[in-house]
């Protein structure tokens, strides 16, 4: 396992759940991340999205926070300053049809609750390590 230096990584985390989005942020921290926007609705989300100029998005996909439909608003707006950036899906949703789901609207990395912080470590070094692929077409 590589290891980074993650001091300079900028992450907007998106959670409606304060005791998840601390625990999330706690990670973070731990692994050497400072720079974390949070948002607890797909609202703020984005417009944080807009302003703070993250480098990767952390996403929970919830019954009550649609952490997919964030995904596909970065991934498909016209006004998204970087329908590229890579995204982290965290979820408890672990059937291959929501994975299937995610990866569609265009999720970078898929992490499965409950979270470790060695699990959050790997999804960020698949990041850097391996460079997606975008193909916009209008029937897929």
């Amino acid at each position: 396992m590589n290891n980074y230096d993650l001091s300079n990584l900028k992450v907007v985390l998106v959670e409606k759940q304060p005791l998840m989005r601390r625990l999330m942020r706690d990670v973070l921290n731990n692994l050497g991340v400072t720079r974390i926007e949070e948002a607890t609705g797909l609202a703020g989300a984005y417009d944080l999205f807009m302003v703070a100029n993250p480098d990767l998005i952390i996403t929970d996909w919830a019954p009550l926070l649609d952490g997919i439909e964030f995904v596909h608003k970065v991934r498909n707006d016209e006004k998204s300053p970087n329908p590229f950036i890579p995204i982290i899906v965290v979820t408890a949703f672990s059937e291959l049809k929501h994975v299937c789901i995610a990866r569609d609207a265009g999720m970078t990395e898929y992490l499965c609750k409950p979270i470790s912080a060695k699990m959050v470590y790997l999804r960020i070094c698949s990041v850097i390590e391996k460079e997606s692929m975008f193909i916009r077409n209008r029937e897929f």
